[in-house]
């Protein structure tokens, strides 16, 4: 496998557009460099004496993009969904983030949090860790070690919020910058930094000024969350009441999108104007449905997203949401389509598989470049389904065979997995 030529063979199934799926049964997906090259039917002459690895039946597919996440949430993932955002943020939120200033419990958490990503079909993911830099340092080596490709931010927080977790604004920047130099350092090849204000209130005009500035000196990506929950909302235009919307926060500080590449999770409220904001600059809008059911936000327009052009993914946002699984944030984007269609707007139809697919897919991948497609010249993702633990009384055509996966799988699928051409070891 280590070799500039390799060949996967089995049903290939991948996205060009939200609209449908390319399908290739039986087909012959050949990786060149840590690039797919193409997709065949037949193989071509010229590729007769590269090694194949035939996976018979078993489905095969880009690799899952999670667009938001939480690393030191993981051990409380599935607690207190009983509560709305800002409660829940109090009461579990900042106390377990807190912890993660001992490395020796950083260690086993992240360690955990680790190996259950790497066995799933996730293969790229932005990350939140914690405010805390030898912490995040720590995740950064363990997701580095297990071969997936990642954004990972130290988070900044200096205001609004408990005295045991809340950094002073100099002191915010300058650990950060001190992050960024460390991780400079380390040469990581599939972990990259990645500028975290947790979200507005949490952030003071001073701390944002000094993160616009890191983030022109080093050319960083932005990750943060937008219009999530009503409460927020009001709350941003009590602590800001100068913005015209809440994403206008991030946009007056150079932290949303245009050149600044940026993905904010949730909008489950954006307006007229936050929308044509985030379209103008091609902002990355990460869906987290399973989220925004447990801690009572709502249901985003993600139809509307979708039809106005607006880059969109997936997001698990766990422990928000209580999975890492992305297939079951599929499921869970179609279903709360449904109910928003059918309670709250019945103009935005319900999202389809092949949607759903894509977001978790292309729509995600793009914020990492040509990822999420097996189109030429797409970086090498890909994640070997075997479904034969799913039993049927008669054949299936291998759409439906996907479509079922959205709704069944979890890492005992997982039969094989590659990053940038490389296999990562699943035992």
């Amino acid at each position: 496998m280590n070799g500039s030529v390799f060949i996967l063979k089995g049903n290939i199934i991948y996205s060009k557009s939200p609209k449908e799926f390319h399908i290739c049964e039986r087909g012959y997906l050949v990786c060149r460099n840590g690039k797919a090259e193409g997709v065949y039917r037949t193989l071509p002459f010229r590729l007769g004496g590269s090694p194949i690895r035939d996976f018979g039946d078993s489905l095969i597919i880009p690799g899952l993009v999670d667009l938001h996440l939480h690393a030191p949430q993981y051990s409380y993932r599935g607690l207190g969904m009983d509560m709305e955002l800002l409660e829940w943020l109090e009461v579990n939120t900042f106390p377990e983030e807190a912890k993660f200033e001992s490395l020796d419990h950083a260690r086993e958490a992240y360690r955990i949090f680790t190996e259950n990503l790497r066995q799933s079909a996730t293969t790229r993911a932005c990350v939140f860790a914690t405010v805390h830099r030898p912490a995040t340092l720590l995740l950064m080596d363990m997701l580095e070690k297990s071969g997936l490709d990642t954004y990972v931010g130290k988070v900044n927080m200096d205001r609004n919020c408990p005295d045991y977790i809340c950094e002073e604004t100099e002191g915010s920047a300058r650990e950060t910058l001190e992050w960024i130099r460390d991780v400079l350092h380390r040469n990581y090849e599939n972990t990259r930094p990645i500028l975290t204000p947790r979200f507005t209130p949490s952030c003071t005009d001073g701390l944002m000024e000094e993160l616009k500035k890191l983030q022109m000196r080093y050319d960083l990506p932005v990750q943060s969350h937008l219009s999530e929950n009503p409460g927020e909302i009001e709350w941003v235009k009590e602590l800001c009441p100068w913005a015209e919307f809440y994403g206008d926060v991030y946009d007056r500080f150079g932290l949303f999108g245009a050149d600044c590449p940026t993905v904010m999770a949730h909008c489950v409220y954006s307006d007229e104007r936050e929308i044509a904001r985030m379209k103008e600059n091609g902002v990355f809008i990460a869906h987290c449905p399973e989220s925004n059911m447990n801690v009572s936000s709502g249901i985003a327009p993600v139809r509307r997203f979708l039809e106005e052009g607006l880059r969109v993914g997936i997001g698990s946002d766990v422990a928000g949401g209580s999975t890492e699984n992305l297939f079951r944030a599929m499921a869970h984007a179609v279903q709360s389509s449904k109910l928003r269609w059918r309670l709250v707007d019945d103009s935005l139809e319900p999202l389809t598989a092949e949607e759903v697919f894509y977001m978790a897919t292309k729509g995600g991948g793009g914020f990492f470049g040509k990822v999420g497609s097996f189109e030429q010249g797409y970086e090498f993702d890909a994640v070997v389904l075997d479904d034969s633990r799913l039993a049927h009384p008669q054949p299936m055509d291998i759409r439906s065979r996907l479509e079922r996966m959205i709704y069944l799988a979890d890492e005992r699928e997982v039969r094989a997995k590659f990053v940038k051409g490389k296999e990562i070891c699943l035992s």
